[in-house]
């Protein structure tokens, strides 16, 4: 009993510090600290709730089915450079945290590379060939876009072009970073210089952090890139850095693992190649997740708090949560005052922001708001505010989750409850009769 009641009191003692502690009456460096534990006590969150873990798992088998045809794509692109043969190095080079397993992988996955022809495959293949390449991207896409609360995902004309702009061009700027290295290191200048005591303990120093600076910097570019949202340099680089060391640990860990993993070759036999590369995708998957975690949190303080990401709002809360939007961004319509941004509404109506972007979300799929072109993205009525009825506001947020699955006309209603429905829908609409949302605003004076 003790135990359990000097734990609550730790427990209690912690939350108070982390998250009640007032974060202007400390100094930058306490501040700092305090934003640290924070992030990573809500990225911890957010693997036990499993939707982190989940998504990592569904990267896996997308990777599993679209690595031959991505290599295969950057194969042919590196061909035309005359830099092919430095694909089986890299893939040796990834897999190496595998050991002896990652070279049969990495052969594996040549062999089959070398099989996949253009003439072979036909017009059909190759398009099904891109489709599953363009796939994974997608996939990483809404993964990230999950982690940044972004609902809407990039255009189809503008998935193809930003996924294909990475597939033929990332390879040959990393293929020539790393030619331009080999290079670099085979002069002779170079060469002598590094024969100075000095300069080659440095040199092998920076030969130690050269795997992590290049992780971290693939990982950023990630970071920024693939979110169909705009993400910060100093918010990427800062996520990266945490996913760059967790990664190059996670290899040198890893790589022990299977070193002293005999029994899961006696166990799974065959399989036992497949089941650790299954295992090191996931944990890459994750590693990278949870960098893209930390870098949302870095870049938006108005979402580190406990509250639960399920949101769960009474019907009373959304139509009114509705109209005040409806009303705050009629108002600056009017006053010809600066856009709303969702940022901006949540702060003012002192609730989260993923409340304020379900709601938004919904007066722009029944077309009460519009949204302009970011960033940031701001939002203006839809029409004039003279046809935005309050009653069609009230009814469009009643009625947004009903479907044709399940509606009035789909289920089986006693016909006393469709009378007490009735009359209560007769009751608003006479009760809202002929009010407008330019009316609601006269009334209110410069009130909100």
């Amino acid at each position: 009993m003790k135990k359990r009641l000097s734990f609550r009191s730790l427990k209690q003692s912690y939350l108070q510090i982390v998250w009640s502690t007032p974060m202007e009456n400390l100094p930058v460096i306490g501040s700092r600290l305090i934003n640290g534990i924070r992030i990573a006590h809500l990225v911890i969150r957010d693997l036990m709730d499993g939707m982190i873990t989940l998504r990592a798992m569904g990267l896996v088998y997308t990777t599993i089915l679209s690595l031959v045809p991505l290599i295969a794509v950057s194969f042919s692109v590196l061909k035309g450079f005359g830099v092919h043969n430095q694909i089986e190095p890299m893939l040796l080079s990834l897999f190496q945290p595998l050991g002896e397993k990652g070279a049969e992988v990495s052969t594996k996955i040549i062999e089959f590379v070398d099989n996949t022809k253009a003439g072979v495959l036909g017009t059909l293949g190759l398009a099904l060939l891109m489709y599953t390449v363009v796939s994974l991207l997608q996939k990483i896409e809404r993964a990230f876009n999950y982690t940044w609360r972004v609902t809407q995902h990039r255009p189809i004309s503008q998935r193809f072009s930003d996924y294909l702009t990475v597939i033929l061009i990332g390879p040959v700027l990393l293929f020539s970073a790393l030619g331009v290295t080999a290079s670099v290191s085979n002069i002779t200048l170079i060469q002598e210089v590094l024969d100075i005591k000095s300069v080659g303990i440095i040199v092998t120093l920076l030969g130690y952090l050269v795997p992590y600076l290049l992780v971290i910097s693939a990982f950023t570019f990630i970071y920024i890139f693939v979110p169909n949202t705009k993400v910060k340099i100093k918010s990427a680089l800062t996520g990266a850095i945490v996913a760059g060391i967790l990664w190059e640990t996670a290899s040198w860990l890893f790589s022990e693992f299977v070193v002293s993993s005999a029994n899961y070759a006696a166990i799974y036999s065959a399989f036992a190649t497949l089941v650790i590369f299954i295992i090191w995708l996931h944990i890459n998957w994750l590693i990278l997740l949870i960098g893209c975690s930390i870098a949302f949190y870095h870049q938006q303080p108005a979402h580190r708090h406990l509250g639960s990401r399920i949101i769960r709002l009474s019907n009373r809360l959304r139509e009114v949560l509705a109209l005040n939007i409806m009303m705050l961004i009629g108002r600056h319509f009017l006053s010809e005052k600066p856009a709303w941004t969702i940022e901006a509404l949540a702060s003012h109506m002192n609730i989260s922001i993923e409340i304020c972007t379900l709601l938004i979300h919904r007066l722009v799929k029944t077309g009460l708001i519009v949204e302009t072109a970011g960033p940031p993205e701001t939002y203006l009525p839809a029409c004039d505010l003279e046809k935005l009825s309050i009653n069609k506001i009230i009814r469009s947020i009643r009625e947004y989750d009903e479907n044709s699955t399940l509606s009035f006309e789909t289920i089986t209603i006693q016909p006393e409850v469709i009378n007490i429905h009735t009359e209560i829908k007769i009751a608003i609409e006479k009760a809202l009769e002929g009010k407008t949302l330019r009316d609601l605003l006269s009334e209110s004076d410069g009130k909100i």
